[in-house]
């Protein structure tokens, strides 16, 4: 390996480490949105178990629930996308809820599988560089 090679495969495995990092976050965004979808998926599935009158703990946020007595009407305000919300029976927010964490554990699964593809040309590059730093040290060491 020559320098102007070295230099470039340093340049590829800091493109490398950066790309890692990024797609890094959206795994985290999309196991955090697949963990928010599969709370809502939890509550739906009490209302929908629930009897008119029953008291039931629903999540808020930040680890907090309220106790929340079960109306007669049992509908839930789900986004469709692009800021938009609509109305719909519980059946069928759940059914929108499971197509949701199906998209979102397809969309995670090829995240992770990218992760582990960059990962290894981070790691194939890593070795080919510190060798080379390695057979240059070893010359300069002879030369001494």
């Amino acid at each position: 390996m020559n320098d102007e090679e070295l230099r470039q495969a340093m340049q590829a495995l800091e493109s490398y480490n950066q790309q890692l990092e990024s797609v890094n976050r959206q795994a985290r965004i999309l196991q955090s949105t697949r963990d928010e979808n599969n709370r809502a998926s939890r509550t739906i599935q009490a209302l929908i178990d629930a009897k008119e009158g029953d008291e039931i703990l629903v999540p808020v946020g930040a680890s907090c629930f309220i106790t929340v007595k079960v109306s007669e009407k049992k509908k839930a305000v789900i986004g469709v996308g692009n800021k938009l919300s609509v109305e719909k029976d519980l059946p069928e927010a759940m059914e929108t809820l499971e197509n949701n964490a199906k998209e979102l554990s397809e969309a995670l699964q090829k995240t992770l599988a990218a992760m582990q593809e960059i990962q290894k040309y981070v790691e194939e590059l890593t070795a080919a560089v510190q060798n080379e730093y390695g057979m240059r040290r070893q010359q300069e060491l002879a030369k001494q």
